[in-house]
């Protein structure tokens, strides 16, 4: 991991890259409350294919932010392309899980041309209904536990914050405007959505589905909101399957789209 830090409107970014120089981009997008560590369980499978770009999201983890600074999905995206900048790296295949998703579409919709390819993980449009996405991965996890799959380690450090006040200011802005559908409009690369059979965001998943042509949903097995800390094997599986089955230029596997 090579970490380095990207300063920028009134923010000092924490920035991890992993991966081969030569390898297509992956820009990855954390789940609420994650950090970059989110991503470690999948991250042996992406580094021989990608070169792996991770941040933590203004406010968040290790990223400071000023406490009047500006937040929402807007500046979170324009954030990670200036981050793209400082790296040389011009067009990325891009990964986001639950509050995640939502940067990356951001991201996808206002940078358009930087974009391969896009994941979305446990996507929903509207505001999150926090209790219902606890039952969920209870349920998910007990039926995990019926099929013998067992539970992946969760390291505190995944969910370390160095300021608590910005983390829920970070958190708080992206649904200050609960409804995100605006950002699907135009969206016009091979895309990606994977939501959890036990996760109450499936629903909005297959609306927004319906709202980007072309859009491919997988529903995950045994799995409720947090995805890719549930069952990272899985998560992995389809990701790679997705990139290297829809023909994604640039990616080892793809081809031209």
């Amino acid at each position: 991991m090579t970490p380095r830090t990207v300063a920028l409107d009134g923010a000092r970014l924490h920035v991890e890259v992993d991966g081969r120089s030569d390898a297509p981009g992956l820009l990855l997008f954390s789940g609420a409350r994650c950090t970059t560590g989110m991503w470690e369980s999948v991250l042996p499978g992406l580094v021989e294919r990608f070169l792996v770009i991770r941040h933590d999201v203004r406010g968040t983890g290790k990223s400071w932010t000023a406490a009047d600074a500006e937040f929402g999905l807007d500046r979170y995206a324009d954030d990670a392309a200036a981050i793209l900048d400082d790296l040389g790296v011009t067009r990325v295949v891009v990964w986001g899980m639950a509050f995640g998703a939502r940067v990356a579409l951001a991201f996808a919709a206002r940078h358009r041309a930087r974009v391969l390819a896009l994941a979305l993980f446990d996507a929903s449009l509207e505001a999150p209904d926090t209790d219902a996405q606890r039952r969920g991965a209870q349920a998910a996890a007990q039926r995990r536990a019926e099929l013998g799959l067992p539970e992946p380690e969760r390291r505190p450090s995944w969910f370390e914050h160095e300021d608590e006040g910005t983390l829920r200011k970070s958190l708080a802005a992206a649904y200050r405007d609960p409804d995100h559908r605006h950002y699907a409009q135009g969206v016009n690369v091979a895309v990606l959505i994977a939501t959890g059979d036990h996760d109450p965001n499936l629903p909005a998943s297959r609306r927004l589905q319906e709202l980007i042509p072309g859009a491919e949903l997988q529903v995950l097995e045994a799995v409720g909101h947090g995805s890719v800390l549930a069952r990272p094997d899985l998560c992995l599986e389809v990701f790679l399957g997705f990139v290297g089955q829809r023909g994604t230029p640039g990616v080892p596997g793809g081809g031209a789209k």
